[in-house]
């Protein structure tokens, strides 16, 4: 891991997001089904696997550091028809950002929302997954370009 001991204690967030594209018919039943599968709440199980793997990233990621986290907040809604928008807005007070974690929550979520609606079709897509912004640290604010 890098020695991050030297640099002060700050305010970090990141903000990443995942897309998740169903085919039609699939995101039809989806809403039909008030965003339920037989597995049971699409989205709610969503944020929940999400929020775990977000507190889980430093024992997927090799490198990543353990965090004492202070916020996690997720987003999940239709973009359009077929497009599900995954948001997942991380923060903690600490010497490292935590990107990482917010794109491991965003992707893993999108993985549960597969997980949740395979049954309805195989043919969804995940992707793609990627920082929307981050603050905080030596580096400031960093914003994706649109």
């Amino acid at each position: 891991m890098v020695d991050v001991s030297s640099k002060r204690v700050s305010l970090r967030v990141a903000h990443a997001q995942c897309l998740v594209v169903l085919p039609a018919a699939a995101a039809a039943a989806l809403r039909g089904g008030g965003l339920r599968t037989a597995k049971g709440p699409v989205f709610d199980t969503a944020i929940i696997a999400g929020t775990m793997a977000v507190k889980r990233t430093h024992e997927l990621i090799p490198f990543c550091h353990p965090l004492a986290l202070e916020s996690c907040q997720f987003t999940l809604a239709f973009d359009d028809p077929c497009t599900i928008l995954i948001g997942c807005r991380v923060a903690v007070r600490g010497r490292t950002g935590v990107e990482m974690e917010a794109l491991t929550g965003a992707t893993v979520a999108a993985l549960t929302v597969y997980d949740m609606c395979k049954a309805l079709s195989h043919h969804i897509v995940i992707g793609p997954a990627r920082l929307l912004s981050k603050r905080g640290g030596r580096s400031g604010a960093w914003v994706a370009p649109a």
